[in-house]
């Protein structure tokens, strides 16, 4: 009776009304079947990547893999997926290994290509350094399949640096003293360290620090060549005492970065078909500035696909007068912003006491005559 006299009153609207939610469990484990074959769809641009690699020649890459059947060792994660994997993350923009291999996680593509299975990010960053020749070689061969297929013209081409920051801090820079201080104290702790196999640590505990050791040791004598080699492009004394490298990543230099603050990076210049938007050449340089970086990148595209592009696009940092005859050379056509410098040269003519009579724009361009009038008198051309 008085549940029947409750639910009337709820009813009528004359009693408290109770909400029945379906509330989410966070905590709860779920084991459900998974299809993998229908994680991407059919014409999903993973599915290229993994039979575009396979067409490809892959020999290089399986000759140095040491396990075979009939001998003891673990199997080893097949060229073809890797490449498809670090192919797949350059197309998205993704360059780290650690990142590839969080996505292989939980990412539908990559897991297709995976198998739901997850690559450590050791074995995805050891293949990319391992196999860079052959790696280079692979990707001219995909370049050469895409422009046979008419996706790459090199009608026009737009290139364009940017600055990236090397695993290296600013501290890290060292001159030339601390460096060989630094590697003297890396050869006495290599020689302390002795037989690892004697340590009372675990063996594999003392190799890995000997290992270490030993890299460190390596790392400090290629900052030392590269210190020689900064000191050999500088022509004064004081210039070359100040010269520094980097113990950690000795190739990065210090550069002007996007937002005008100066930092250990590398130089990336990248030339892009303009109508595919395909990356048709990628280089990396020590250079701070991309003034002189257009010629070198013509003949990457040249030696990639065989031919140089029609027309180059570029920014006012790659246009000057060497580039626009080295285009006129090589037959493209550079097209290109001017750099504006007019507030540089009149900081440069006020140094130098220059009167403002004689100011760039006090000087009358005469077409015909293909010349400068001077202001200081009649008849004073240039």
């Amino acid at each position: 009776m008085e549940r029947d006299k409750s639910l009337q009153a709820c009813i009528k609207g004359e009693g408290p009304r109770t909400i029945r939610r379906k509330l989410i469990n966070r905590q709860q484990m779920l084991l459900r079947p998974v299809e993998v074959e229908k994680l991407v769809e059919e014409d999903h641009p993973v599915r290229a990547i993994w039979e575009l690699v396979g067409r490809m020649n892959l020999e290089p890459f399986y000759a140095e893999i040491e396990s075979v059947e009939g001998v003891a060792g673990r199997p080893v994660w097949d060229p073809q997926l890797l490449i498809s994997l670090w192919l797949y993350a350059y197309k998205d923009g993704v360059s780290s290994a650690r990142e590839i291999a969080r996505l292989c996680e939980y990412h539908p593509a990559y897991q297709w290509l995976t198998g739901l299975e997850v690559v450590n990010y050791h074995t995805l960053a050891d293949f990319r350094i391992c196999h860079k020749e052959a790696l280079d070689q692979l990707f001219i061969e995909v370049l050469g399949v895409l422009s046979h297929e008419g996706l790459i013209t090199l009608q026009r081409v737009m290139h364009d640096g940017t600055k990236v920051k090397a695993c290296a801090s600013d501290k890290s820079f060292h001159r030339k003293l601390t460096l060989q201080d630094h590697l003297r104290l890396a050869r006495e702790q290599v020689e302390q360290m002795g037989d690892p196999e004697s340590e009372e640590l675990s063996q594999r505990v003392a190799k890995a620090r000997q290992r270490a050791l030993r890299e460190k040791q390596q790392r400090l004598k290629e900052a030392l060549k590269e210190l020689e080699q900064i000191e050999a492009s500088r022509s004064k004394a004081s210039e070359k005492e100040k010269a520094r490298a980097s113990s950690t990543d000795p190739e990065a230099r210090i550069m002007l970065q996007a937002k005008g603050a100066y930092g250990p990076s590398y130089n990336v210049q990248i030339s892009t078909d303009a109508q595919s938007k395909i990356i048709v050449g990628v280089g990396v340089t020590q250079a701070p500035t991309d003034a002189a970086e257009l010629e070198p990148a013509v003949d990457r595209v040249e030696a990639n696909l065989g031919e140089r592009p029609k027309q180059m696009v570029v920014d006012a940092g790659l246009t000057n007068q060497a580039t626009m005859e080295a285009m006129t050379e090589k037959q493209v056509d550079l097209i290109g912003a001017l750099p504006e410098r007019s507030g540089i040269a009149v900081n440069r003519l006020e140094q130098r006491g220059v009167s403002l009579d004689f100011y760039p724009r006090a000087f009358e361009y005469n077409v015909e005559a293909d010349s400068y009038t001077c202001p200081g008198g009649e008849g004073a051309s240039l």
